[in-house]
């Protein structure tokens, strides 16, 4: 009776054949002889001016874990050189940081306040045989001369076509009196968790190095800017390899190779690359333009979290949700609003608010895009003229009613805080602006409604319920109407220190 009972259980369990992984390469050595010839070594130097110090002469910076670095640590401690703080000029941010930085290596002049040279050893791959070389930010950035050495050991001098501080990217152009090798950009929205990938780069400064691995995650966020999309891989990264090139398996360049996370810098097997669909916009720009020209909306946007969706009426806690508009920006053209929730941009659907600063930077400039929002309980399309993201962009102060009378304070204990109109008193203790509109908190109470939901003393209820308020009658008597209509929260939109956000508060039983 058993061995039917077996049988059935490992039918239930096996894999259909379609799905079943396929074995690993035997080899990539073809793969790899292939691709690295147009794999470029980078190299910049940069002349930095020592600060005058009492303290003796400077330890020359090594890549973390060379045994060079704790010889000259020992031998300046016994000659009773003491070398400060924890960090090391290479960016490592220790323990379990995301590092972006590549290998530096400076020889400081023994005669304080005297310039010395910072090398910075970093990769590269050429995309056109003119000799467009793209690269990291970060691993040319201030540099002073910069130089491209190529498998063969051909040396040659670059110059910076353009670079774009956001997405950490880079164009060089080297003149060689030959076509050079290249490889050329893929399609790495195709790529899938578990696909095989090559990364090949420069780790440690030792020349050209390959290393294999598989995708490990799609769409990782590691807060290092505004368009975090980074592919994450097992293949080892190390220190030098930022700006090289991910591969697949069909020999395209699916990610540029910027970041590890680790404890010690060195690789541990979580790498991140920019991946080829975002990086290839970026490029093109800048061998076009000189600098990245991105798509600007003009909103500013926090998370739609359950608590929000619940306010709002949504079903799913999707979307971004504007927390202020840039006057005379598209989104105010389209006529956008405070509080409105943007659900797709140009057809795509916003699952988390950080997808939208991506589409809207890859969006050409002057394009005509539909934009769906959730306002008032319903869904409605408005179109948008996307324009050209300025260098500085400044958010209007929302306008608000007329100037606010001097009331007390108002203690509103069953939110748990207190609540004043702006006054020159309350506007000098909290620095709060004199163009700033209107109530200000003044105290909270450790675990109320308030302190749970991230209100703190000196944030300005700008709005409660859609509606501008200017005193604490103003609070409660919005409170009363939602009480009224049986809503569970109010939505209160607040000025602090990061800037507008959108607080839902339960509403509270009337005492």
């Amino acid at each position: 009776m058993r061995l039917p009972a077996l049988l059935a259980l490992t039918t239930a369990l096996a894999v259909p054949a379609s799905v079943m992984a396929h074995g690993a390469p035997d080899s990539f050595a073809d793969l790899a002889q292939t691709l690295l010839p147009a794999v470029v070594n980078i190299s910049s130097t940069q002349n930095v001016q020592t600060a005058a110090s009492d303290k003796g002469p400077e330890m020359p910076v090594f890549p973390p874990g060379s045994p060079f670095e704790q010889f000259f640590k020992d031998f300046m401690n016994r000659h009773g050189h003491q070398q400060g703080g924890g960090g090391n000029e290479d960016g490592d941010p220790g323990e379990d940081g995301p590092d972006a930085a590549p290998d530096q290596q400076g020889q400081a002049d023994p005669h304080d306040g005297h310039p010395h040279r910072m090398q910075s050893l970093g990769s590269g791959f050429i995309v056109d045989p003119s000799g467009i070389v793209v690269t990291n930010n970060h691993v040319i950035e201030g540099a002073d001369e910069i130089t491209v050495t190529l498998q063969d050991g051909l040396t040659l001098k670059a110059t910076l076509v353009g670079h774009d501080d956001r997405n950490d990217i880079a164009v060089l152009q080297v003149h060689a009196d030959h076509k050079l090798p290249s490889v050329h950009f893929g399609n790495s929205d195709a790529s899938r968790v578990g696909d095989w990938v090559l990364a090949i780069g420069n780790p440690f400064g030792l020349g050209g190095s390959v290393s294999a691995g598989i995708v490990s995650a799609r769409g990782r966020d590691i807060q290092q800017g505004p368009y975090d999309d980074f592919i994450q891989t097992d293949a080892a990264i190390n220190k030098g390899n930022s700006g090289g090139p991910l591969f697949d398996m069909a020999g395209e360049v699916i990610g540029i190779n910027t970041a590890i996370y680790s404890p010690s810098g060195g690789s541990i097997g979580i790498g991140f690359s920019i991946p080829s669909d975002e990086a290839r916009n970026v490029v093109d720009q800048l061998e076009k333009f000189g600098r990245p020209r991105r798509g600007w909306l003009g909103v500013r946007i926090q998370q739609v979290t359950p608590d929000l969706a619940e306010s709002l009426g949504l079903h799913e806690a999707d979307g971004a949700m504007v927390a202020g508009v840039n006057h005379d920006g598209p989104a105010d053209h389209a006529h956008i609003q405070n509080g409105d929730v943007i659900l797709t941009f140009n057809g795509q659907k916003l699952k988390e608010m950080r997808t939208l600063p991506r589409v809207v930077a890859e969006t050409p400039i002057d394009a005509r895009v539909p934009v769906d929002i959730w306002r008032a309980g319903h869904r409605q399309t408005v179109q948008v003229v996307v324009a050209e993201m300025p260098d500085d962009q400044k958010a209007d102060t929302p306008k608000m009613s007329s100037k606010p009378p001097a009331n007390p304070s108002v203690d509103f204990s069953s939110l748990g805080m207190k609540l004043s109109p702006l006054t020159d008193a309350t506007r000098q203790k909290f620095k709060i602006d004199a163009q700033q509109k209107g109530i200000v908190v003044t105290d909270i109470t450790p675990e109320g409604l308030a302190a749970d939901h991230g209100l703190k003393p000196g944030d300005v209820v700008v709005e409660v319920a859609r509606n501008p308020v200017a005193t604490p009658a103003d609070l409660q008597k919005r409170l009363d109407e939602a009480r009224t209509d049986s809503k569970k929260s109010v939505l209160l939109l607040v000025q602090g220190q990061d800037g507008m956000r959108w607080v839902p508060l339960p509403v509270p039983k009337k005492s």
